[in-house]
């Protein structure tokens, strides 16, 4: 998925959870890109035959099994994500520690409001 797709389906969510502010709008593009390069590396974790270990020769020539780097840098996109996630509300845990008085938009008292009317 492209970024610009990513980007609207995060605002989205945020908007069905009732988290959505405009200034929340950077950390949503950090997390697009993040979406988006995990998705990159997915593809290409498929194309290289989507092997969870791999063969690894050192310098010393000796040959060990590890874990695919692929896949590797995948499980850190998406744990890099999940935290943007949380602090967007976008999980349970998020959802329930984001401070309602900080998401609500701030009353205007009377004086404010007569105030305005008169300027």
């Amino acid at each position: 998925m492209t970024k610009n797709r990513w980007k609207k389906k995060i605002i989205e969510n945020c908007e069905a959870a009732g988290t959505y502010r405009p200034y929340f709008d950077p950390v949503i593009d950090t997390l697009a890109d993040i979406l988006c390069r995990r998705d990159e590396a997915v593809v290409l974790y498929k194309k290289s035959g989507g092997t969870p270990i791999v063969k690894h020769t050192n310098k010393g020539g000796s040959t060990n099994l590890e874990q695919n780097p692929t896949l590797r840098l995948i499980n850190d996109y998406n744990r890099d994500a999940l935290s943007y996630w949380r602090d967007l509300g976008l999980t349970p845990a998020g959802l329930k520690k984001i401070d309602e008085k900080a998401m609500k938009t701030k009353e205007k008292s009377a004086l404010a409001e007569a105030l305005k009317a008169l300027g």
